[in-house]
């Protein structure tokens, strides 16, 4: 299929590639935090190995090649994100990402020599944790920690020494580790739930409900907003009076899934329209029995990737 595609025959890469895409598509989303840029840098990644496959020698398997390519096509878009946006910008947009595309991979189980399987490496804290690093060491901890590619393959992918592979890895478990401390998410019964529970105390603007879901730590943040509430009192305190007023029985919630956690959508009413229409998603990190943290996403644009409906009836009073 390899001499195929780099002969010319395009049903040959197409089938060739398929059988990676969703792999690489999830990498990219790690290193870029965002759906919609892993999707970009993975149609350049399916051009640039398009256009050089007939250069390919197998020295290494097609798949590594193939995360050479990915990987550098991501390291040039956080380098012109880098250019574009002053010092003191807000950083890039998070996103979550569908449970659905990931139910594509042939496997969430962990590569023999990585510290994470797949579903603790797309957990949104840690997404988000990842985009703190510079992008060279974000580079090296995914290859090394999440990929299992060993030292010396992360060494040869990125053009670097095997020395400095260890020391970039090094350097970035010890800021993922303060960023995104371990969780203990409970069984999908507790789940489901805690889940329910939110729903109904926001539903009911019960404040103090709320309140009781969460740990006394919990966090919630909304990137790329740099505000960042600390404690579930400073969270239940923004719920109180924004959105909507703090008539947070306006907003309807679903509950859906994404990053393999818990979540729910929020619909804003429009009463001119008699609907009420995307609002954002919160992605729950859960500890135990508890919300330990909250991550918010405005981006009406991931509602239908979701499978959520882009709109809602309004209900009456509301």
């Amino acid at each position: 299929m390899i001499v195929a595609a780099g002969a010319g025959d395009e049903a040959a890469f197409r089938e060739l590639a398929e059988q990676y895409r969703r792999e690489l598509h999830v990498h990219c989303y790690r290193m870029l935090g965002s759906v919609h840029d892993a999707e970009d840098a993975l149609q350049e990644t399916w051009l640039r190995a398009w256009r050089h496959l007939a250069s390919f020698e197998g020295r290494s398997s097609i798949r590594a090649w193939l995360y050479r390519i990915a990987t550098n096509v991501c390291l040039a878009a956080l380098a012109r994100r880098a250019e574009a946006r002053p010092p003191a910008a807000e950083p890039t947009a998070l996103t979550p990402y569908p449970d659905a595309w990931l139910d594509e991979l042939p496997s969430e189980s962990a590569e023999p020599d990585a510290r994470y399987d797949v579903r603790e490496s797309v957990q949104l804290a840690l997404v988000a944790a990842v985009q703190r690093l510079p992008p060279r060491q974000r580079a090296a901890l995914l290859l090394r920690d999440v990929l299992g590619f060993s030292a010396k393959e992360v060494a040869d992918l990125l053009g670097v020494s095997a020395t400095s592979v260890h020391s970039s890895v090094r350097r970035a478990r010890a800021t993922v580790t303060r960023a995104a401390p371990e969780r203990t998410p409970p069984p999908d019964d507790v789940q489901r739930s805690l889940v329910q529970r939110y729903v109904d105390a926001w539903e009911r603007v019960d404040i103090p409900g709320l309140v009781a879901l969460m740990r006394e730590d919990a966090v919630m943040t909304m990137p790329p907003d740099p505000a960042v509430f600390l404690g579930r009192r400073a969270i239940v305190d923004f719920f109180a009076t924004v959105p909507a007023g703090g008539a947070l029985d306006r907003i309807p919630l679903l509950p859906t899934r994404a990053n393999r956690q818990p979540a729910v959508a929020a619909y804003f009413p429009d009463p001119q329209a008699g609907l009420c229409r995307p609002y954002g998603i919160m992605v729950l990190t859960l500890d135990n029995d508890r919300i330990a943290e909250i991550t918010g996403c405005t981006d009406p644009m991931m509602f239908p990737l979701l499978g959520l409906p882009e709109e809602l009836e309004l209900q009456p009073g509301h």
